[in-house]
């Protein structure tokens, strides 16, 4: 609660003068509604950002709260200010769960407050004014980025029909009319503010080069990070806001307009501060995402093949709108109706914006129109960017700036820091008097390392902002050493962990148990596999876990529970089975979270594989002896066992099949050194036919397993992970038949 206070406090103000409403005509109105009870008192703020419909938030004394939005007062330009489009779309976001305010009542009277209006929920969040995202670390900034992104290709792979929204915009080509509104608002605008020259051959260019194929979507029209309501700790979208402007039409629109950014120099910089209209051109805040990564990010969500066509008009265009736009609030501002303070401010804006999409237009000397020309600094490092397809031929799988950077960095700290402590790390397990019972210091001093480089938690797209693509490549650097994983906090079973109480678990259940395994303080294990039962069909388990009053009391056996082991061992995740006959036979298995120290947990014995225990982690026989634990440990709810388990078997499946390309690699180098070096029958094994092809085979077998895990994580990324089941069983069971290939070859050459 103190949260949203602050929140509303930074947010709104008092109501601006010639903003006032009739709060007693409102309140009655919401008394008739069932919106208010007769004994409620109404509280008006008004929201200090936007600069098109005037948005207020409404309190009762009661303690509920909704947001009111309205068409501003006094004279408009015609179908601009559309609040019933708004409204509909938002009560058609509810039915596919998309994240949107959910709206709560229209009301077209305009007797209540002068004008119609509509009132939603207050999405309590995050939201981010300044893109250059001062405030965040630089994590944080490119998670945000990617949420962005996310949600973006979520917006535009909804089907409008099945909405309903098939007559949201009038037939013919979006970019014709989009390039013809624009100019006819800006005209009229221009009626009341000086007209600029700039705008006039920007029309003329757009109209030259309209595209002539169209792509349909539902566009949000004005999508940019301070539309986006951000949960309040997390990289997580819980609401796109303002709706105004969106239309069926071409999903680059969107795309490009977000990229203006990139183009425009921070709000301080132009002398608007705070009002929302600056970029990151010439910031160097670590973790903003170059216009290239960004624009990757979204084509790999939705499967599209880069260049972008058209990016140089749509880019264009999107500069030419939000002069437009600049203009008439400044218009606005001169007849004292603009719905901010800093409305005046919009003529400086609206001239640098319209000669920009000029310079971006006339930059495009060949016509080619499939990727930005104009040139803008990085917001990462301020060198010179050209746009989605930048770095030479397209590849299957794109390469960020920034995930060259991460695995240099990565491949570094591997080369001079892991592989070289693996003999130290060994040495100490091996000859300590109890090998379980402490963990060699050098790993210490690897983690440390590691989070100063930053490459601490790179599996965990909130934390990392990586695609499971991007993350994959950076796996396989990790993987050629059996220390790399745990020294970058991204090893086994702790990710798998981690992702399901990032996906499921509670705000208690998060900071209990996932802040201390992302920041690296503990490990913890996962209890699936059984003895005695053929468990590899989990409706086979014998563990048990059943409800007692305020506590789940769980009895059973597991085994082959990697990391059970571990002196920092604090948390088991346990599935069992929840036996109710009403329920259907997947319905009946429960995840929950056992602290490791609880009475009546038992580590039976450590597992040998080909006689190795794999000391201080090993994989332990458990057993739960009527383990007590409170109900309030089950993650997503009793007899949801099975949505857990695929939501963290998809990723760590694929991580597992990550880590083993790295291994392989590191084999077959190993392979090739030897077969130059060791001499049989008074020649090198280099020169021998067998030993080249087992290279050979090596080489190809590796490279097939590493295009079937990207394809997967691809899948992954852009469809999800249900829908990449069948590609991730082919990796997980090509992957270590290869790598056992591999390796049995590179042994043999030894």
């Amino acid at each position: 609660h103190s949260h949203a206070r602050a929140v509303v406090a930074s947010m709104t103000s008092a109501v601006r003068e010639g903003h006032r409403l009739d709060e007693v005509k409102l309140l009655q109105w919401m008394q008739r509604e069932n919106l208010a009870s007769a004994a409620d008192s109404l509280q008006v703020r008004q929201f200090t950002a936007g600069q098109s419909n005037p948005t207020y938030l409404l309190s009762l004394s009661s303690g509920a709260s909704v947001v009111l939005r309205k068409k501003p007062f006094g004279p408009l330009l015609p179908k601009a200010h559309a609040i019933d489009r708004e409204f509909r779309l938002l009560t058609a976001f509810q039915s596919v769960a998309f994240p949107a305010p959910k709206p709560v009542r229209y009301c077209k009277d305009a007797s209540v407050i002068g004008t119609e209006f509509y009132l939603m929920e207050f999405v309590n969040g995050r939201i981010f004014r300044d893109p250059t995202l001062p405030e965040l670390q630089p994590a944080e900034r490119a998670a945000v980025y990617d949420a962005a992104m996310d949600v973006l290709a979520r917006l535009h792979t909804l089907d409008w029909r099945a909405l309903g929204l098939s007559d949201l915009s009038a037939p013919g080509s979006y970019s014709e009319k989009q390039v013809a509104v624009w100019k006819k608002q800006y005209d009229r605008a221009s009626q009341i503010a000086p007209a600029i020259a700039d705008m006039d051959q920007l029309a003329q260019w757009l109209q030259q080069h309209i595209p002539r194929e169209e792509a349909r979507c539902i566009t949000h029209g004005d999508f940019r990070l301070d539309n986006i309501v951000f949960h309040p700790t997390e990289a997580k979208v819980l609401a796109l806001l303002d709706w105004e402007l969106a239309a069926l039409g071409h999903p680059i629109s969107d795309v490009a307009y977000h990229c203006m950014v990139y183009h425009i120099p921070p709000a301080s910089a132009l002398g608007v501060k705070d009002s929302g209209a600056g970029g990151v051109m010439g910031c160097d805040n670590e973790g903003i995402p170059s216009q290239d990564d960004l624009v990757a990010a979204y084509a790999q969500r939705r499967g599209l093949a880069l260049p972008i066509p058209h990016w140089t008009f749509f880019s264009a265009l999107s500069f030419f709108r939000l002069a437009a736009i600049a203009q008439g609030v400044y218009a606005r501002a001169l007849q004292g109706n603009a719905s901010s303070t800093s409305g005046k401010l919009f003529s400086k804006v609206a001239q640098y914006i319209s000669h920009v999409g000029l310079t971006i237009a006339q930059s495009d000397s060949e016509g080619s129109d499939s990727a930005p020309k104009a040139e803008a600094n990085s917001a990462s490092g301020g060198s010179k960017q050209s746009g989605p397809a930048a770095g030479g031929a397209p590849s299957l799988f794109q390469v960020s700036d920034r995930l060259k950077t991460l695995k240099a960095r990565l491949e570094e700290f591997m080369e001079k820091d892991v592989i070289p402590a693996e003999k130290v790390y060994w040495d100490f397990v091996n000859s300590a008097a109890d090998r379980w019972a402490s963990v060699p210091p050098i790993m210490e001093d690897l983690k440390r390392k590691a989070k100063a480089l930053g490459l601490f938690n790179l599996f965990l797209p909130s934390e990392s902002g990586l695609t499971q693509v991007e993350y994959a490549m950076l796996a396989e650097c990790m993987g050629a050493s059996p220390l790399g994983p745990e020294a970058c906090n991204c090893n086994a079973p702790d990710t798998g962990n981690m992702e399901i109480l990032h996906m499921y678990g509670t705000e208690k259940q998060k900071a209990k148990w996932l802040e201390p395994l992302l920041k690296g303080e503990i490990r913890s294990c996962f209890c699936m596999t059984e003895p005695g039962v053929a468990s590899s069909d989990a409706t086979n388990m014998a563990c048990t876990a059943t409800r007692e009053g305020d506590s789940y009391v769980i009895n059973g056996r597991k085994w082959w529970s990697t990391g059970a082991g571990h002196p920092h061992c604090a948390l088991a995740v346990v599935m069992a089975r929840s036996p109710d006959s009403a329920r259907a036979k997947h319905e009946q298995h429960t995840v929950i979270l056992v602290p490791f120290n609880a009475k009546g947990v038992r580590r039976v014995r450590p597992l040998a594989v080909f006689g190795f225990d794999d000391a201080p982690s090993g994989h332990l026989e458990l057993e739960f002896d009527n383990v007590r634990v409170p109900a309030e440990n089950v993650l997503l709810g009793e007899g949801r066992g099975f949505e857990v388990a695929q939501g963290r078997l998809g990723p760590g499946r694929l991580h597992h099949c990550m880590r083993l390309i790295g291994m392989s690699e590191r084999a077959l180098s190993l392979m090739c050194r030897r077969a130059a070096t060791r001499v049989a029958f008074d020649r090198p094994l280099v020169r021998m036919g067998t030993v080249v092809a087992d290279v050979a085979w090596a080489r190809i077998g590796i490279d097939q397993a590493r295009l079937l895990i990207l394809q997967a994580a691809q899948c992954i990324d852009t469809q999800g992970a249900k829908a990449a089941r069948t590609l991730v069983s082919q990796a997980k069971v090509a992957t270590p038949q290869m790598a056992e290939r591999v390796i049995d070859r590179a042994i043999q050459v030894h």
